[in-house]
C-alpha cells in the first residue's frame, strides 16, 4: 500500500474508533449509565473500550460540542447538567412537538397495521405491576413516547426529537420518580393511549399536554442544587 493509502486507511480506522466511542458514551448517557454531573475517567474508558486516548478525547470533545458533556480544566469530561432555564425551555419544546406527534399519530391509527404496531409498542403501560423508581421506568416512559412519534409517521419529527437533549431532561430529574409520580405518569399514559385508540385526537392532545405540564411543574420544584448555574450554562 502507498504512503497515501496508509494515511487514508489510518484516518478511516481512527474515524471508526471515534464513532464507536461516540455511540458508547452517548448511549451510556441516554440509558442512565452515566449520570448528569458524573466525571468520565479517561483511563477507565480507554481500558474498557480498548482504545487510545487520541480517539477518546476527539469523541469527548464532539460530545461537548453537542452539549452532552462539558470539558472542565483539570477535571476533564463531565456529563452536563441542565440549568433551570434550559429545563423549562426543553419542556416547552417537548410539549409542542409531542402534541403535534399525538395528533398525527391518532389519525394514522386508522390504518390496521399502524394500530397493531402501536398497541404492541405500548403494551407495557397496561401491566398492573407497581413500578420501582429508576432506569427501568425511565426506559418504559421513553418507549411509550417513542411509540407515539413512530406511529405519527413523521420522520423529520423523529429526527428533531432525537437531536434534542430530552434524555438529559429525564435522567437529570430521575429523583422526581417517586412511586406517586410514577403512578400518575402511568395513568396519564393510559389516558393518552385510550384517546388515541378511540380516534379522539383533541382529547389525546389535551391528555398529552396535561401530562407534560405536570412533569414540568414537578421538575421545576426540584432543589436548586440539582441544576447547573446560569453563569456556567451560558
Amino acid at each position: 500500500m502507498s504512503d497515501a493509502g496508509d494515511v487514508a486507511e489510518h484516518k478511516r480506522m481512527r474515524g471508526a474508533t471515534v464513532d464507536y466511542v461516540l455511540r458508547h458514551v452517548r448511549d451510556g448517557i441516554f440509558q442512565g449509565q452515566y449520570a448528569p454531573g458524573q466525571r468520565l475517567i479517561e483511563a477507565d474508558l480507554t481500558r474498557e473500550l480498548g482504545i487510545s486516548r487520541g480517539p477518546l478525547r476527539e469523541a469527548l470533545h464532539r460530545l461537548a460540542a453537542d452539549k452532552l458533556l462539558e470539558i472542565v480544566p483539570n477535571r476533564g469530561a463531565i456529563v452536563r447538567r441542565l440549568s433551570m432555564r434550559e429545563m423549562l425551555e426543553l419542556f416547552s419544546i417537548r410539549i409542542a412537538l409531542e402534541c403535534l406527534a399525538v395528533r398525527e399519530a391518532t389519525a394514522k391509527l386508522a390504518a390496521p397495521v399502524i394500530r397493531a404496531r402501536f398497541e404492541s409498542d405500548t403494551e407495557a403501560i397496561w401491566m398492573p405491576e407497581q413500578r420501582a423508581p429508576g432506569r427501568g421506568y425511565i426506559a418504559e416512559n421513553k418507549s411509550f413516547h417513542d411509540a407515539i412519534i413512530r406511529a405519527s409517521g413523521n420522520e423529520t419529527l423523529g429526527i428533531v426529537t432525537s437531536q434534542l437533549q430530552l434524555p438529559l431532561l429525564m435522567f437529570q430529574f430521575n429523583k422526581m420518580l417517586t412511586a406517586g409520580n410514577i403512578a400518575a405518569s402511568l395513568a396519564e399514559h393510559r389516558a393518552i393511549a385510550e384517546a388515541m385508540l378511540d380516534g379522539d385526537a383533541a382529547d389525546a392532545e389535551t391528555c398529552m399536554r396535561s401530562h407534560l405540564e405536570r412533569a414540568r411543574q414537578v421538575a421545576s420544584e426540584m432543589p436548586s442544587q440539582v441544576f447547573r448555574s446560569e453563569a456556567r450554562a451560558r
